[in-house]
């Protein structure tokens, strides 16, 4: 320790010293708000778009609030989206979306300057929690087997992506898996991960090894209670099981009260300290039906009309109650999806049968974007 003598010197020494005290604390004051601000900040401000490759094959046609035509893409991103999800399907009959649909799909995003979110299914149909069916070229395959097939199935699609330039910025390890995946071989049965928790792996090293960089996240429909939550993600963490970001669904209509949304993620981030991000979400703009399909959700919740605005009210509070709880993303699921013929949702008869969810996407049954929703940061 050195001493300071009286005198100018020292006076001028304590001067000098507390001068610099004084402009560090206040660059320190100057900067925490906007850390604190980044901290709590949307980073991912998506939308799952993947049915809007076959919509534009279809000639369909999406105009802004404004009534003006543009792309569906940069009408989306001129309301707030910067990430965009597309699901992956082995070999799915109608051709919608396997790898060759997901690689030329993924340039037109990157070339619009948006993230890309790859939803493996791992299977030829829709992947959720009451179906996780194998595809059919894995169907006699066991537990071994399978996971060769998930490391070289992501590899290869991750690779691919990355040969043409536009390397997956996230993928998620299956879809709603909230008892597994590719059953019944990684279902979960009787609390045991073991079989799931290998195929995870395979995924999580099959990314890793294709791009280093590619963020793995883990997505189930949990954001419903807290201890389905927590069994799962234990679960999974007891079997070593390593991810970056822990994904979840939530619909108001299926999953409860914003309050409970709240406490979800705000224990997933604390628990595992890892980010965590609503992988889907969506409201219903109107109980009408636009085609001779039922329309998958009929009714909302409290507090919010099936309007535009209640909509959009419904988005805006969910983006809100997941990033003050500390999530970094919000997905809307099929914003895009109207009602356009040819488009429907049975990869085996997509053009009969029919849009469940066209009272839910944010375009309207002529393709006009709904003008007060945004994705906020």
């Amino acid at each position: 320790m050195t001493v300071c003598r009286p005198g100018p010197g020292c006076l001028r020494r304590l001067e000098v010293a507390l001068l610099a005290a004084v402009i560090a604390l206040a660059a320190a004051l100057l900067t925490a708000p906007a850390e604190a601000s980044a901290a709590n900040a949307l980073s991912m401000r998506g939308a799952d778009v993947s049915t809007a490759q076959r919509a534009l094959d279809l000639g369909a046609t999406y105009y802004d609030a404004n009534g003006n035509a543009a792309d569906p893409l940069d009408i989306l991103k001129g309301a707030g989206v910067n990430y965009v999800r597309l699901r992956v399907w082995n070999n799915p009959a109608s051709g919608y979306n396997n790898k060759a649909k997901v690689l030329a799909y993924a340039k037109t995003v990157k070339a619009k300057g948006l993230k890309l979110l790859v939803d493996f299914h791992y299977s030829d149909t829709w992947a959720d929690p009451g179906h996780q069916r194998k595809p059919a070229a894995w169907a006699s395959h066991g537990i071994g087997p399978l996971q060769t097939d998930v490391y070289n199935y992501t590899y290869d699609v991750c690779n691919s992506l990355k040969a043409q330039g536009t390397a997956p910025d996230s993928v998620q390890i299956g879809n709603e898996i909230n008892v597994g995946m590719l059953w019944n071989d990684g279902k979960v049965v009787n609390n045991d991960f073991t079989n799931l928790s290998l195929l995870l792996k395979a995924g999580t090293d099959a990314t890793k090894a294709c791009n280093g960089g590619t963020k793995v996240i883990i997505h189930t429909a949990n954001a419903d209670s807290d201890a389905h939550a927590r069994w799962f993600y234990d679960g999974i963490k007891a079997k070593g099981v390593s991810w970056d970001i822990t994904g979840l669904s939530y619909y108001c209509m299926w999953h409860g009260t914003l309050s409970t949304l709240y406490d979800v993620v705000a224990d997933m981030r604390s628990r595992y300290g890892k980010d965590v991000v609503i992988a889907e979400t969506a409201y219903p703009f109107t109980t009408a039906n636009a085609d001779s399909t039922g329309n998958s959700v009929t009714s909302g919740c409290s507090g919010y009309p099936l309007t535009w605005t209640g909509q959009a009210a419904n988005f805006t509070d969910v983006q809100n109650t997941a990033r003050n709880a500390g999530a970094i993303g919000v997905f809307y699921w099929e914003p895009t999806w109207y009602a356009v013929p040819g488009n429907g949702w049975d990869p085996a008869d997509i053009n009969n049968s029919g849009d469940g969810w066209d009272n839910m996407a944010v375009f309207n049954w002529t393709g006009r974007l709904n003008p007060t929703i945004r994705w906020i940061s």
